[in-house]
């Protein structure tokens, strides 16, 4: 028993994509293009931060003696104000 649909069609929605994609790399010659990363300024200098990598260190050691406290009112007041924005 065949059930027909209202939006019953022959068309295949990736053979389009797949013309797409061909027309794209005759127009550009280059079938593939290599993927490349980009780090901004800004993400260089916070990764040379010593002091931020002295202050993860310290977390660390409070978390495994076992003497690291969350402060649940910063944590809260931080993820609200995140949702806010």
């Amino acid at each position: 028993m065949k059930i027909h649909g209202p939006n019953h069609s022959n068309i295949n929605p990736y053979q389009n994509q797949k013309n797409i994609q061909k027309n794209d790399t005759k127009s550009t010659g280059n079938a593939y293009k290599p993927d490349q990363l980009e780090i901004s300024d800004k993400a260089l200098k916070m990764q040379q931060k010593d002091a931020r990598q002295k202050y993860v260190n310290e977390i660390k050691q409070q978390v495994d003696a076992g003497e690291y406290q969350v402060n649940t009112q910063e944590t809260a007041k931080k993820i609200l104000n995140f949702w806010k924005a």
